[in-house]
């Protein structure tokens, strides 16, 4: 599987001008000069670790690549990634799989990290940067699944559903109307209008619901959407309030007592955005003071590793509370559980290291400059790219352009984030001792990070 020049997005294109333009695109760049696939130099085979069972379709794009791929479907402790990480050169997680300090440390080989799911806070993304390790994630392939599970909790809340099962699996006739309602006519406020939020708006505005919005910045709307000027706002103005926002020192608990009596009597919660926005307890009096009439929760501060009946007090204090409660919705982080996201993850995180490991590509990466250059021709014998990670600091081009002074220089694309930059360069006429002594002089730079070479 080699990439065109013309970077292509991995997802169906959904209109067909976008069909045509990836086809066409596709087969031009191709019929008239292909890429050349690239590998590391004086490099053994690349292994992967893919954990939490990521997708088999994932897993073929990576083999297919010639990658040595281990593939595990649970997550793995600090202890067991500490023990065994250092064999590997890129590893695949999903939200269970902690990738700290300790971890990255012990990962003497490591190159790339891919993150295949939204969030990228169960990764030291700043000790990861100073190691020089760029890290991918996922951030529009799950965001129908989760709009869609939203719209599904808006209805089952409002009609009790889930009590009305537990009822009936019981054996017991329960046949009310109180307190269940329609959602049309109804207001749903939606904190965080990015990808998830703004689909989830246009599906809500379809089942006749009226739509507020609250968000950092000024967005355009999609729709009759609305935004507002504050988060209390939102809450008071608001029957169904559904959170889709990171996790961030600002976002933490932005959810608890203060804002539970903001909201409408009678009205209802729903996060799956992260745990930690919603303080669990002030959501818990509130529900059985009745200031709330129900909750969905998709997310909790701490989850268990693994599958199995580990929800529990030990976990979280208030779990065996919290389960206790009447019309709550309760799902083991879900959102983006569904095939078609997962495999449209799979793709677009598997895409993403094989940019980086065969290509040196950073674009998309969370934590690192972003970088890219054109495709090397296959007709284009004798290049070599430059693939240089340094420390931030002045002199440093100075120092590399004059170790490549001797050679053509045929492009050349440096950026920086932080304390980090990342330089690539494509040389020609480079013979096999060019690239020792290449290799070598850059490795020897005060800056350097690390330095590899594509060829």
């Amino acid at each position: 599987m080699s990439y065109n020049a013309v970077s292509i997005s991995p997802t169906t294109p959904s209109t067909l001008h976008g069909v045509f333009r990836q086809k066409s695109l596709s087969s031009f760049t191709s019929a008239i000069r292909p890429s050349k696939v690239l590998h590391p130099v004086a490099s053994g085979e690349l292994r992967l670790l893919l954990l939490e069972n990521i997708s088999q379709g994932a897993v073929k794009i990576l083999k297919d690549q010639g990658f040595q791929v281990d593939w595990f479907p649970k997550a793995w402790t600090e202890d067991e990634l500490i023990q065994k990480i250092g064999q590997y050169h890129a590893i695949g997680i999903r939200s269970k799989t902690k990738i700290t300090e300790k971890v990255l440390k012990a990962a003497t080989k490591l190159l790339t990290i891919g993150c295949f799911c939204i969030g990228t806070n169960q990764v030291d993304l700043l000790t990861a940067a100073k190691a020089g390790i760029p890290v991918f994630n996922s951030p529009f392939s799950n965001s129908r699944s989760v709009a869609e599970l939203v719209i599904a909790e808006i209805i089952s809340l409002s009609r009790q559903l889930t009590d009305r099962t537990q009822e009936m699996r019981q054996g017991v006739w329960n046949k009310v109307s109180k307190g269940c309602w329609e959602v049309r006519g109804k207001t749903l406020g939606i904190v965080g209008y990015g990808h998830i939020g703004s689909q989830l708006s246009v599906l809500a505005e379809a089942f006749g619901m009226r739509v507020l919005f609250y968000d950092v910045i000024n967005i355009m709307p999609l729709g009759s959407a609305r935004q507002v000027e504050s988060l209390d706002k939102l809450l008071e103005n608001s029957d169904f309030v559904t959170l889709h926002v990171p996790e961030l020192p600002e976002t933490t608990g932005m959810m608890g007592v203060k804002q539970f009596e903001k909201m409408r009597k009678g009205s209802y919660l729903i996060n799956n955005a992260r745990g930690k926005v919603v303080d669990i307890p002030a959501l818990i009096d509130a529900l059985k003071s009745g200031q709330l009439a129900g909750a969905a929760i998709d997310v909790f501060p701490s989850e268990p590793g693994a599958n199995g009946p580990h929800f529990n007090d030990q976990l979280n204090a208030w779990a065996t509370e919290l389960r206790s409660l009447p019309n709550i919705i309760m799902t083991p982080h879900i959102g983006g559980s569904t095939e078609e996201a997962q495999e449209a993850i799979g793709q677009e995180v598997a895409q993403a290291l094989t940019r980086y490991l065969d290509y040196g590509s950073t674009v998309g990466a969370v934590n690192f400059p972003e970088v890219d250059l054109r495709a090397i021709a296959a007709d284009e014998k004798h290049f070599v790219r430059v693939c240089h990670v340094h420390a931030n600091q002045p002199g440093v081009l100075r120092q590399v352009n004059e170790i490549l002074a001797s050679h053509n220089v045929e492009k050349q694309f440096s950026d920086s984030k932080g304390e980090i930059a990342y330089l690539m360069a494509d040389i020609a006429d480079v013979s096999e001792e060019d690239i020792e002594s290449i290799r070598d002089r850059i490795n020897r730079t005060r800056a350097n990070i690390i330095t590899r070479l594509l060829a």
